[in-house]
């Protein structure tokens, strides 16, 4: 029987994760498909993560094997005509942390799949990842001049071009995700639809017409949170939860995965938020305070800083606690939940 969780309906069941005013969360009740496992009193890591200094290298061993992949995959930047695809692999080869492609094999891992299984939904991801920074930098979206410390895409390519190459990047993605074989409770035909739905309107283009048409206003938390949910969580989910299809995974490691992936995402934008108002255009290798400029609903302005932070350490334990079935063999993502807590840029 194949497990079908419809990821498109799971924003919806989340509706008051975290309230405006108390800096937390809502009770296990408001989550039907999340079973808490932990007490709010006992805040701890499951299984203590990886060794010190041994995420630098499973991230530095993903990168790499990730970007061989989609150097593989793309056209290359001399197949006619040569300007799109040059631009496709200016904006995907820009120096990107792959965080969505190491969380994809982490899941894949802790499953007990292959990296090699894993990988071609992590290139997936990428391209789509990739394609809404390039939409999302041109003058239209929030025009931005840099991205991962280079020129925008349309600045170097014009925007016409820059278009297309999201346009591209984003068709790139289901042409790679078509090579996959497909998995005993995960037939092909559900790979792709959790690609497109992650990607959909419903999600991350949701997520974006949220933000555009919340820039200038004062919006609630409650409305915040739909756009994080969308812009960031949805796809960051979904990379968590391919990899652990690519694994063939159990209907509860699925359950678990998501969970965390949810948890993980929505601390990952409020974290961003965070770095847009505290740190400089050198560190994040994009305009720093442009949030602010363009007048953008953030946690921090909504909350402040310091309850900003409380609310991102408060989801990353909820992740941890969802990754409790795994009993240990979740290490590489604990450690990539705390890096993405604790990171800078």
């Amino acid at each position: 029987m194949v497990f079908r969780y419809k990821l498109h309906k799971l924003p919806d069941r989340y509706r008051d994760a975290i309230e405006k005013s108390q800096i937390g969360l809502a009770p296990a009740g408001e989550f039907p498909y999340i079973k808490r496992r932990m007490s709010a009193q006992n805040h701890s890591r499951v299984g203590g993560g990886l060794p010190p200094g041994h995420l630098a290298a499973f991230l530095a061993a993903q990168t790499a094997a990730v970007n061989r992949a989609l150097d593989r995959f793309l056209p290359a930047a001399s197949a006619k005509p040569a300007t799109i695809h040059r631009a496709m692999r200016y904006s995907l080869f820009a120096g990107g942390k792959r965080l969505r492609p190491a969380l994809c094999v982490a899941a894949a891992t802790a499953c007990g799949g292959e990296q090699s299984d894993a990988l071609p939904l992590a290139c997936a991801v990428e391209c789509i990842h990739t394609y809404s920074l390039v939409h999302d930098d041109l003058p239209a979206m929030d025009n931005d001049d840099y991205r991962r410390g280079k020129l925008t895409n349309h600045k170097v390519f014009g925007e016409g071009i820059a278009v297309l190459a999201g346009d591209a990047l984003l068709t790139q993605a289901f042409e790679i995700a078509a090579r996959c074989r497909g998995w005993p409770r995960y037939p092909h035909q559900q790979i792709i639809l959790e690609l497109a739905r992650a990607a959909g309107s419903l999600q991350l283009i949701a997520g974006q017409v949220a933000d555009l048409e919340a820039e200038g206003k004062k919006i609630s938390a409650n409305q915040l949170r739909y756009i994080h949910e969308r812009k960031t969580s949805a796809l960051l989910c979904g990379s968590v939860r391919l990899g652990g299809m690519s694994a063939n995974c159990s209907p509860a490691q699925l359950e678990a995965l998501t969970d965390f992936g949810y948890h993980v995402g929505l601390a990952f934008q409020v974290i961003d938020d965070i770095l847009d108002v505290t740190q400089s255009s050198e560190k994040l290798g994009k305009t720093a305070g442009k949030d602010q400029r363009a007048r953008k609903a953030t946690y921090p302005a909504i909350v402040g800083l310091a309850a900003s932070r409380k609310i991102a350490e408060r989801l990353t334990q909820r992740a941890f606690d969802a990754l409790r079935p795994f009993r240990g063999s979740a290490a590489a993502l604990e450690s990539l939940a705390e890096y993405l807590l604790k990171r800078d840029r």
